[in-house]
């Protein structure tokens, strides 16, 4: 047995699902006979969704109409902030809702359960771990620039938060894929239960996490302190909100939905409806601290504009 339960994944698992996983990390352990590994069967309620040819299911079907609106949505927000020229953070804002949209590509082909063979799965699963972290590490870029220690939109500001993502991405990415498809062999200890992955645990469970919190402060700082306005207050404590019940949904209540509705539906569902719900919070609280009769900042001249 482990030493320690920190980087464990199969009680995740367990309650994500059986033969495909609505936590996307956990398909990156399926199939692991194929790769030289011991199988890691859960045992959990599988979704079993709408039925189609050859054995196969359209498992999450809610899940996948939830992120394609979720898409159409972010197009939408990357529209307005377009629009929206004197707006400080305005290209890193888009750059969060790009990141989203690739989470919601993902997320169709992972949480969303369509019908893949299972090295595509891998692959889609491994884009999708990588794309939250880089995703969540420009939301918290984008909570320190309203402090313009750089200008933003400067060719400076634009390359370090896209560059630093870009660096997060791949990184996860090349450590997501070599679980998934055992090219070194380096992480073909974690295909066996209890399936412990310190690398994957901390950069998606925590790292993410950290970066959110981080960004909830420096925004809570800015517009408390900075601003000294409570009103936009209300959009970044329902994002926190929003997005904390969808991952409740996700990692505790997801089992007793999938039980209950007799393997129609789990958490995944709700974890996609949540987060979407949160992302468009985020975006109405940062439009809102970008409109323009904001009291002047002492220096002179508009905070946020």
């Amino acid at each position: 047995m482990p030493a320690t339960q920190y980087g464990q994944f199969y009680h995740f698992c367990q309650n994500a699902g059986s033969q495909f996983a609505t936590i996307p990390v956990c398909n990156l352990f399926y199939e692991a006979p194929a790769r030289g590994g011991a199988a890691p069967y859960y045992g959990g309620c599988s979704l079993q969704g709408i039925s189609l040819n050859g054995g196969r299911h359209l498992a999450n079907l809610g899940s996948i109409l939830i992120a394609f609106f979720a898409i159409l949505t972010s197009l939408y927000l990357l529209f307005r902030s377009e629009r929206k020229k004197a707006a400080v953070g305005r290209r890193e804002m888009q750059f969060f809702l790009i990141g989203y949209i690739i989470i919601e590509i993902c997320e169709i082909f992972t949480v969303g359960g369509f019908p893949l063979n299972g090295a595509v799965r891998r692959a889609f699963s491994a884009v999708h771990i990588a794309a939250v972290v880089a995703t969540t590490w420009i939301l918290m870029m984008n909570g320190a620039v309203g402090y313009q220690v750089i200008d933003d939109g400067t060719i400076t500001s634009i390359a370090l938060v896209f560059g630093s993502a870009a660096t997060l991405f791949i990184g996860t990415g090349y450590i997501a894929l070599d679980t998934g498809f055992s090219w070194t062999h380096y992480f073909d200890s974690t295909l066996a239960q209890p399936n412990q992955s310190y690398s994957l645990y901390t950069l998606y469970q925590l790292v993410p996490l950290v970066f959110l919190v981080i960004f909830f402060i420096l925004e809570a700082v800015l517009v408390l302190r900075v601003l000294g306005e409570v009103r936009p207050m209300m959009w970044l404590t329902s994002a926190a909100v929003l997005f904390a019940v969808g991952q409740v949904f996700q990692y505790v209540i997801s089992p007793y939905i999938c039980r209950g509705t007799r393997s129609a539906i789990n958490g995944g569902l709700f974890e996609t409806l949540f987060t979407l719900l949160a992302v468009v919070a985020v975006w109405f609280f940062w439009s809102s601290i970008t409109e323009d009769d904001w009291p002047e900042h002492p220096g002179g001249g508009s905070t946020y504009t």
